[in-house]
């Protein structure tokens, strides 16, 4: 291997694959005299691994719970009621200020038919959008861009990533998002000399292929880059967030949206929700991280008039089996509850009727409102798609937004 190519793959290993790949990146010129975007943003929150719905929204009333959970059943001193029937997990302390201040839907049972207890496959299944026995390789946020591509200017930062690597759904087949772990990190990768030297023509290699790809694609992905490390610069948070991974990409998140940064849809993973063993304590410290950030995050977002116009909702591939196991944990099961926090919700709240505990399918609980209904409900209120022809066919949109 030449020196020329093993100094291209160490320097192209720095930027995410999600940046070098899209081809519809050389539609776009520089990016002059950016206008604050004041559209509506969607934020999509994964919280990965399968989280315990049930030990988060508690129905505290129900004798069912507790037999089924002898040892992870939680006491009153570790829940907050929300109504006479239903309480949080108290490590959802600031989630419940979100709720009492009318910023929070809890939506219940939602799944899809014939669920998977594989975590990669549910994955797949919620980020492509697809039926149980489908298989996709697009996404559907990336469906949507590709709808409005032709249309619409869509930038290469439309829908971001704070992640290394960009999930399923963020790909279409004309257009990808941009995932980045960090802009400043960005930033430095984008302004390698190397890179700088093939976007000018200044680096000649012996593989043509390579040397046309690179031509046609990293001009305008440093471009983007240089966008989005110039919007993050123009707001700095002054939130306290938690002093995690997670809650500092978060932090970024905000700082690009109260910038005004021209992005509509943002996604980040918040990992750890896999808890076959000793539940309780690993459980309570990841969701202190979640509801903490997303206090943080709402915080901000409503100190610069964002929160009314940004819709954020929180989902797990999976919720859990309904009866503990012997390791006082959980193991995969199926339909879970999804939060969707917004600043002018038309049902906050507890959106619908709790886990029947009576009537479960195997041991597990049943699903009543297909995942997919909230995203129709999200691309038709949010993002002004069509659901259909993103999602293939019809399903009914529901009434939190």
């Amino acid at each position: 291997m030449s020196k020329d190519r093993r100094t291209f793959l160490k320097t192209s290993a720095l930027l995410s694959a999600s940046i070098l790949i899209p081809d519809f990146l050389k539609a776009f010129g520089s990016f002059t005299d950016p206008k604050d975007y004041r559209g509506k943003r969607l934020v999509v929150v994964q919280l990965s691994g399968g989280n315990d719905g049930l030990n988060c929204v508690i129905p505290y009333r129900n004798d069912l719970y507790f037999e089924a959970r002898p040892g992870i059943a939680l006491k009153e001193k570790n829940r907050i009621a929300l109504t006479d029937e239903v309480a949080l997990n108290a490590n959802l302390l600031e989630l419940a200020d979100l709720y009492n201040a009318g910023y929070l839907s809890i939506i219940n049972n939602v799944g899809y038919p014939n669920p998977n207890r594989s975590h990669f496959r549910s994955t797949d299944i919620w980020q492509s959008a697809s039926h149980e026995n489908e298989f996709l390789s697009t996404g559907w946020v990336g469906r949507f861009l590709d709808a409005n591509c032709e249309k619409h200017a869509v930038k290469p930062h439309q829908a971001i990533e704070l992640d290394d690597t960009l999930s399923l759904a963020l790909k279409g087949e004309k257009v990808k998002g941009l995932a980045f772990h960090d802009p400043k990190i960005l930033e430095l990768a984008a302004k390698n000399r190397i890179l700088e030297q093939i976007v000018r023509g200044q680096f000649h290699h012996d593989d043509a292929h390579v040397a046309n790809f690179l031509h046609k694609s990293l001009r305008d992905t440093l471009q983007s880059a240089d966008y989005v490390y110039g919007q993050s610069k123009r707001y700095k948070s002054q939130q306290n967030y938690p002093d995690t991974d997670f809650s500092q990409r978060m932090k970024n998140m905000a700082e690009l949206i109260c910038s005004g940064c021209e992005t509509q849809i943002y996604y980040i993973s918040l990992p750890g929700f896999d808890t076959h063993v000793g539940q309780l304590g690993a459980h309570g410290r990841v969701l202190r991280t979640f509801s903490k950030t997303m206090k943080s995050f709402c915080d901000d977002l409503k100190l610069n008039n964002q929160l009314d116009n940004t819709v954020i909702l929180a989902f797990s591939e999976f919720g859990r089996r309904v009866k503990q196991n012997a390791s006082k944990g959980t193991d995969h099961g199926t339909a879970n509850n999804v939060y969707v926090i917004h600043g002018m919700l038309k049902k906050p709240g507890i959106y619908n009727e709790m886990p029947n505990l009576k009537d479960l399918d195997a041991g597990d609980l049943k699903f009543t409102v297909d995942f997919r209904q909230v995203y129709a409900t999200l691309i038709e209120n949010v993002l002004n798609g069509d659901a259909s022809s993103i999602l293939g066919e019809k399903f009914d949109t529901l009434k939190f937004l």
